[in-house]
């Protein structure tokens, strides 16, 4: 992410704030607005023979075989609130955040203040 130098401490409020309710309370409505980018992205990055050959080779470097377009749709469509809720509950809840800082970095917070902004107290 890239800020100005006096809203560095906005900028991480914010999207650790977003993270959180990522793993608190994301919507139906906001997973399958993803979900149609998603579907989009990846139809649009196939436009010509080099783009595709690059996604043929992304497919077997990572999965051993091309994956047909039909399956890739099942596979996206599986996805609901509740699994980016449970996989953002693993994976960003309570977890440390790897933090880098290039450039004027003075207003970066203290890193134990960014580690407890990775959670919110629940009673």
């Amino acid at each position: 992410m890239v800020t100005d130098r006096t809203t560095v401490d906005d900028m991480i409020f914010c999207t650790q704030r977003e993270w959180l309710r990522i793993c608190n309370s994301v919507t139906e409505a906001e997973v399958a607005r993803a979900k149609r980018q998603l579907k989009t992205q990846l139809l649009l990055q196939l436009d010509g023979s080099t783009a595709i050959c690059e996604d043929i080779g992304r497919q077997l470097l990572t999965y051993g075989r091309r994956i047909p377009l039909p399956e890739l749709d099942m596979r996206i469509e599986q996805i609901d609130a509740k699994v980016v809720r449970d996989v953002a509950t693993r994976y960003i809840y309570d977890q440390c955040p790897a933090v880098v800082g290039l450039g004027p970095v003075e207003q970066l917070p203290d890193y134990t203040r960014l580690r407890g902004g990775m959670y919110w107290m629940r009673a």
